[in-house]
């Protein structure tokens, strides 16, 4: 067990101070050695791979084969990461020479992406390595060419020590400077807000809870510089079933659903936690069925006390609310840590007036809305807020069919899943993980995917300026090799 050292309000301005001189070189740096230095990151992890693990493992409560396919996962987003950094494509370059248009065209104009500048991350409780100190946000920050600066989670204080080293040992083998990468670890939030309100953070990365996520937006906005603030807090994952393929595939639904439900305990941002039905005996034999699923799952440790606790507190009042009823059993636990796998349903007219009904409870539970028709469905869908995901489970002709139900799906979520479950995010190029508010701050980006990268940067032309000065990607020669649009032509040509 490392010692655990909590950093003062003066070691922090060192910390900053240090951080804010090495961006200004870093960001300097070509792509290509920041996509080498993030593949560095991945190896010096894998060195350390088995500590990491099963400390990892020890600290949240999760299984070490879950823990060791999360780790799988980070190093795999790391080189993604690296590869989609020397890509270039976040960088969208655009060059109008002078002369592209005669008559139309004074200036040459070349627009390129810029590092923002210090970057906070707050990690995960749920995720200690893919969403955590060397998670996405730190990779996609460093990407960029900025400096980061992580506020570890106490939830697993001695992982995030052991992947920080890592990071240091790639900072070093690079001839990097110092400053930057830090790890800073507080009692409570002063030390997260001190973070936040700094003049040398430039953004925020955060994944975790809405009332976490909100309060960090808050004192970013109220700063006197504002900075952005990309959280993604959660979201509630609606499931739609369709009668004609759930009458055709109620076990193969009730399998997946019960799978998704209680994988990890609930614990995944994108866990369902409402499916939305149309009264059938179709429906009934489903939640038949999910019910008796879920009822095989044994109650299992949470990540922690305060996560456990909260899903009780929560898992007790919806089950109490009136008109929602309990199917799967109420047994009592041998653990305060452990959390009971549990399905419930309501009508969808207590639903819709109900708004309480509408919140996360993160955990192993999921509620089921039963509608009066394919109109209702709709309602619903409607007033459902902003998610990461929502799923329609459905045969194409009959979703083809209801298009207003589809258009008001596709308008609250980030990524929209046809016949599959939420549970799972891909990291590849095209993945979105993001969604309107309340799911996220900022629907215009995802955390997931090279487009993450661009969270971290900000838009610059340079207009006039002289060839030997440019960045590399902007000049004539392309000596990097990357996709340029030119006089609006998509290019890896010279000028």
């Amino acid at each position: 067990m490392k010692q655990i050292h909590f950093t003062t309000e003066t070691e922090l301005n060192s910390i900053l101070d240090a951080s804010d001189a090495a961006y200004k070189i870093f960001s300097r740096l070509n792509v290509d050695i920041r996509a080498s230095f993030l593949e560095e990151i991945a190896a010096q992890m894998l060195l350390i791979q088995t500590a990491i693990t099963e400390t990892a493992s020890q600290e949240t409560n999760l299984p070490l084969q879950r823990i060791e396919s999360e780790f799988i996962r980070t190093i795999h987003q790391l080189k993604s990461y690296a590869a989609n950094c020397r890509l270039g494509l976040w960088m969208d370059v655009r060059i109008d020479t002078k002369d592209s248009e005669p008559g139309t065209t004074l200036n040459d104009l070349r627009k390129t992406y810029l590092g923002l500048g210090t970057v906070a991350v707050f990690g995960a409780s749920n995720f200690p390595l893919a969403y955590s100190t060397a998670g996405g946000d730190t990779a996609c920050a460093f990407a960029a060419g900025c400096a980061v600066i992580v506020k570890a989670h106490s939830a697993h204080l001695q992982t995030g020590l052991l992947v920080s080293e890592a990071i240091e040992k790639a900072v070093d083998l690079f001839g990097l400077p110092k400053g930057l990468y830090a790890q800073v670890i507080g009692k409570g939030n002063e030390i997260g807000e001190q973070l936040v309100m700094h003049p040398k953070v430039k953004a925020v990365g955060f994944t975790g809870s809405y009332s976490g996520g909100m309060a960090l937006h808050r004192l970013a906005m109220n700063r006197k510089e504002p900075i952005p603030v990309f959280a993604e807090m959660g979201s509630v994952n609606p499931v739609y079933l369709f009668e004609g393929f759930l009458s055709k595939h109620t076990d193969l639904v009730a399998g997946w659903y019960a799978d998704s439900i209680t994988a990890s305990m609930g614990q995944f941002c994108t866990n369902p936690g409402i499916l939305v039905g149309i009264k059938s005996t179709w429906l009934d034999l489903l939640i038949e069925k999910l019910s008796a699923k879920i009822d095989k799952v044994s109650p299992q440790l949470m990540l922690h006390q305060g996560i456990a606790d909260a899903f009780r507190t929560k898992r007790n009042a919806l089950i109490n609310t009136n008109g929602v009823r309990l199917m799967t059993t109420d047994i009592e636990t041998d653990h305060s840590l452990k959390a009971i796998p549990s399905l419930a349903s309501v009508d969808a007219k207590l639903f819709i007036e109900n708004r309480a009904l509408h919140e996360e409870v993160f955990g192993p539970l999921s509620l089921v809305v039963v509608c009066e028709n394919y109109e209702e469905m709709t309602l619903v869908a409607n007033i459902i807020e902003g998610q990461l995901t929502a799923t329609i489970i459905a045969d194409e002709d009959e979703l083809s069919q209801h298009p207003a139900i589809e258009e008001a799906i596709k308008d609250k979520c980030g990524r929209l899943i046809f016949n599959g479950v939420p549970t799972g995010v891909q990291v590849s190029f095209a993945q979105n993980h993001g969604g309107p508010f309340p799911a996220t701050t900022d629907s215009r980006f995802s955390a997931v995917g090279a487009d993450g990268i661009k969270r971290f940067s900000r838009p610059v032309t340079y207009q006039n300026y002289p060839e030997a000065l440019l960045p590399p990607e902007l000049q004539n020669s392309n000596p990097l090799k990357i996709m340029r649009t030119v006089n609006n032509k998509m290019t890896r040509d010279s000028i």
